[in-house]
């Protein structure tokens, strides 16, 4: 009984961790003064870290064998990808690149 509670983690520790990071999250969302940029980046980094968590000790990941954990980290990694690569679209403000667009619109046509 001793080597198993020594092998497997205090379910209750990782909750602790899991509710700092969300409480983080929180405080991260409320200042005004925190660039969006920074938000983004934080909020997605802590997100990354809870998902983590969960999978490792949650879903057992930590205890399996290397190949099992390559194929549940593949599609987390290409995730991880796909968000940074898509986070200049998303930073992209669409209702003033309409209006930028309507404004040259009409100075072309007053010509």
């Amino acid at each position: 009984m001793e080597h198993a509670e020594k092998e497997h983690p205090k379910y209750f520790r990782i909750f602790w961790i899991l509710l700092a990071l969300t409480i983080a999250e929180v405080l991260v969302v409320i200042p005004d003064w925190i660039p969006t940029n920074v938000k983004f980046i934080l909020l997605i980094g802590m997100a990354c870290s809870k998902a983590a968590y969960v999978a490792l000790y949650f879903m057992h990941l930590k205890f399996e064998q290397k190949t099992l954990t390559a194929i549940a980290l593949t599609p987390f990694i290409i995730c991880i990808f796909l968000v940074f690569m898509l986070l200049p679209d998303l930073m992209t403000d669409a209702r003033h690149a309409e209006e930028v667009k309507a404004e040259t619109h009409a100075v072309d046509t007053s010509h």
